[in-house]
Order: C-alpha cells, then structure tokens, then sequence
C-alpha cells in the first residue's frame, strides 16, 4: 500500500502543468515574510529562461542552478541556524535580472491541510477579543494557500506570507495557530505555518490519484467518485438546492416564530461547493504539489468529518495512503499528526469508525494524534475551542520532535487486552502520572457483550494502569468498547488530564439501522 518513490517522482515531473518563464520567478511560496526551515538543506526553486543560470544568495552562502527544459530550476542552500534577523534572499539570473525576497525568517516550519476545522480561522473561535489582543508574535507567519482545484497537478500556486498581529490573525487557521504558538513560546525560535486546507472536503480530495489507484478498494472508491463528479449537472443540483433552502427557510422562520434556537446551518450552494472542492485528487493536485519541496519539520492534519458516511471503514488505508504518499513527495519521513474526531451528533457508526481509523493509523512511525472527544459541540460540527486542540498537539511535537519535558504526548491509548473470566482488562499506554475518572467518580462510558454481539453497559475500574470491565448481564464477555458512540459519554484520563482515545477491541460490523 506504501506508495513508492518512482510512482511519485512520475507524477512530479511529467504532470506538473509547466510554466511559461516571461521572467525569473521563484516559487510563490517563497515570498516576502517567510520562514525558511533551520537546521536542514532549504529547498529554493522557480522558473526562468530554459538554459538560464540561477544563484540563489541568502545568509552568506550562494548556490545555483540551471533551469531545464521546462524552465524550471531547482537548488538546495546549505543548513541555516535559527535566526530571527529580517534578511533578503536574492535570486539573479541573466542580463541582471533579479528576485528579491524580504524580511525571510529562520525557524521551525509546519504544514496544516484538511477541512474546514483546519480552515477555521482564530477570529472564530472562544474569547476572540482576549486572543486578538494577545496575538503580538512578529517571529510567528502565516502562509495561507488560496488556488483552487485542479483536475491535474499545478507547479504554482497562489498565497502569501503574513506576519502575526492582532489586525491579521483573525484569518490564521486557529489550529495551526494555537500549535504553532506553544511551539514558538517553547522552542523560542520562528515559526512558519502552512495552511492548506478547505471545508467540506473529503480526503481523497488531498491524495493523489495514482496513489488512490494503485490499491483496489480505495480504487473502487475513487472511480465512483470520479464518475460522480464528471456526472454533475449544474441545473438539477440548483433546482435540489432550492428546494432544500425553501425547506429550510420555512423551519427556520418557525423556529423563530415559536422563540426557540434554530443552528442548522443553511444548505450549501452546490455549484460554489463543486467549484471550491473539484474532483478526487482535485485539491492535491491545486493545492499541494505546488507546495513541494518547501522544507518542513512536519505536519498537521484536521479531517474526517466529510468521511464519516458510508465509506468510514476504508479512511484508515486513506490517512495511511496520505501520510506516506506526502512524506514520499517531500522525500522526508516528516513528523506526522492528526486531531481526532471529537464528539459530535451524527447518526450511526461512522464517527466511531473514522476515530479507530486514526487510532489505527499510528502505527505508521513518526505519527501522533491529539484526542478531543471532550472538545466537541452537539450541535455545532465546528467546535470553538481551538485552543486545546493546538496545546495538545504541541504536546505531542515538544515532546517527541523537539524532546522537551511536557505532562504528556497523548492521552491513554489502549494496548492490548485479556478475558479473565467474567472481566475484560485493557492496558493502556501513556497513562502519566497514573489513569483516572475525568469526573473525579466511577468510570462511564464503557460497554461489554458476549459471543452474541449484545452490547450492555459496564461497570469498569481502574488497577494501575489497566481498566477492569464487567457486567453481571455479560457471564462470558468477548469484547469491550470504549466511547463507541458519535455524541458518547467519556471518563477515562490519564495523570495529564488528557482523554482517552474511544476504542473497541472486537472487529464486528457496523450495526445497520
């Protein structure tokens, strides 16, 4: 399943949609404000003349290069040390022509994608006016992506760099930001965030199609998709919309009328919606490949929600073809992590699943997952506080990238189980400090059932750093579930505060309804 080099490197250098080199030009990436990665080679490239030569001069050294038959050139800078000094990178190339780009930090640099809730700015979040306040970090950047879909792979892109003040970071993706924050306050160098990300998008919008391929299950899947899209008929998807916004007008004009809360968000306009998110490997291929090889010390990753449907049993295989068909591009086993479903009020069993999925997921190296089951809104599929979901993130990066002392990486994730007799015992890892009741009193939360796959509620006590279940209706358990529910009840700590990961230790299908 692992996407192999040669496959991505074919895609990188035929598909790419070349440029027409009217002028040197570096990468849109690059731009004035950045921050380039400390500590590791800088990648720099752009485009010119073909044949041109390129030197690229920056903190004391020069490199060059020689644009190919594509007018595209490419070079590495020697390993720069943190600096937070504004300096200028120069990229001349012949008959005197020149790029410069300004006030260019040295730091750490990370790489935000996903939907909406990576998409979701700090301006939307709790206690704005205190954060907007607070929010004087001139070592702190923001690039936001903003190209669009692409049915194939776009060599530029669009976007720009902003430094960190209170009249800009109301637009900073607020999980990047409050990452990026506690990175920038503990590491004590800049930070440049990378925000890759549009809402309502499923993740095979953000793979690659020959990765999406070369597996027959997620190839089945992206050939339905595709066909889905390529089958949009514009006037039938206006006349549905119209319906559906009278519909929902008339309930909300009641809910109004009878003076109670109405937050159904307005259905989306699907004509905006097929413009903003494209086709499989759309967003990939508009909003990724132009971003490689900008050197990272890694990446982040908030989504799942658009693939809680019917398809939520493959999202393990799909987060796992993410993680490393990017890390493939990039050429670097990049520190990965990911921000788990929290709760939520959606039917069924797709939450649940599309949680074990990341749960699963971190069995890839170099991975990590910030559990927000106590973070959720009922109601509200964008939940405000942001700010956890950035701390434990950095928790996981200061502790395991940067190897600072931190309370915890993670909240206790189960490893591995035993039935004695009448009991299941779980083990956890990440315990901490010692498990706990988040509520101070008896665990909840916790299910058990026998060989006849009839779920009960459990009784589940806390032995060091293993939880004991059992129920006096199951004589003979099988297996155990952990929060196994969209909106679930949740208990289970570790010495932290930090949740523990839902979890099931069966393999049974979903229950169909």
């Amino acid at each position: 399943m692992k996407p192999t080099l040669t496959l991505l490197s074919a895609l990188f250098l035929t598909s790419l949609l070349p440029l027409t080199a009217a002028e040197l030009k570096v990468a849109s990436v690059l731009g004035d404000h950045m921050v380039l990665q400390r500590d590791k080679p800088v990648a720099v490239w752009g485009w010119a003349d073909v044949g041109e030569s390129v030197t690229v001069s920056f903190a004391g050294q020069s490199k060059s290069a020689t644009a190919d038959a594509g007018g595209k050139w490419s070079l590495k800078l020697d390993a720069i040390a943190a600096s937070a000094e504004p300096r200028v990178l120069l990229a001349t190339g012949k008959d005197g022509r020149k790029v410069e780009v300004k006030d260019v930090l040295v730091g750490e640099v990370w790489l935000g994608s996903g939907q909406s809730n990576m998409a979701m700015t700090v301006a939307r979040c709790y206690h704005f006016d205190v954060e907007k306040a607070a929010a004087k970090f001139p070592l702190m950047r923001h690039y936001r992506e903003s190209s669009g879909p692409s049915e194939k792979p776009q060599a530029e892109g669009k976007g720009a760099w902003q430094s960190c003040t209170p009249d800009t970071v109301g637009g900073y993706s607020a999980a990047l930001y409050f990452f990026g924050r506690e990175i920038h306050r503990e590491v004590g160098v800049p930070v440049g965030l990378i925000n890759t990300s549009v809402g309502g998008t499923q993740i095979e919008s953000w793979v690659a199609g020959e990765v999406q391929t070369s597996d027959p299950e997620t190839k089945s899947n992206y050939d339905t998709r595709l066909d889905t899209f390529l089958k949009f008929d514009p006037a039938q998807a206006l006349a549905l919309h119209q319906k559906q916004l009278a519909t929902w007008k008339t309930a909300s004009e009641k809910a109004k009328a009878n003076g109670t809360p109405f937050v159904v968000p307005a259905p989306n306009d699907p004509l905006a919606m097929y413009k903003l998110k494209g086709g499989p490997a759309g967003l990939f291929n508009g909003k990724v490949v132009n971003l490689v090889p900008y050197t990272l010390r890694g990446m982040i990753w908030y989504q799942g929600e658009g693939n809680a449907g019917s398809s939520a049993g493959l999202y393990h295989k799909q987060l796992t073809q993410l993680v490393t068909s990017w890390r493939t591009l990039w050429q670097d086993e990049l520190p990965f992590a990911w921000v788990q479903l929290p709760n939520y009020t959606s039917p069924g069993e797709g939450w649940p699943r599309v949680r074990e999925s990341m749960l699963k997921t971190l069995a890839l190296p170099k991975t990590g997952m910030a559990i927000t089951i106590d973070l959720g809104d009922a109601k509200d599929i964008h939940p405000k506080n942001k700010q956890d979901v950035g701390k434990r993130l950095s928790w996981w990066a200061l502790g395991t990238v940067y190897g600072k002392n931190v309370p915890a990486i993670s909240g206790p994730l189960p490893a591995g189980s035993t039935i004695n007799s009448n009991a299941i015992s779980v083990s956890f890892k990440h315990a901490n400090g010692g498990l706990k009741s988040i509520k101070g009193s008896a665990l909840t939360g916790f299910q058990i059932a026998g060989a006849d796959q009839q779920w009960k509620h459990a009784e589940a006590k806390i032995v060091g750093e293993t939880v004991v279940i059992s129920s006096e209706e199951v004589a003979q358990p099988v297996a155990v579930r952990y929060a196994w529910k969209d909106w679930s009840d949740y208990s289970l700590a570790n010495g932290a505060g930090l949740p523990a990961s839902p979890f099931r230790t069966d393999d049974w299908p979903a229950v169909k309804k």
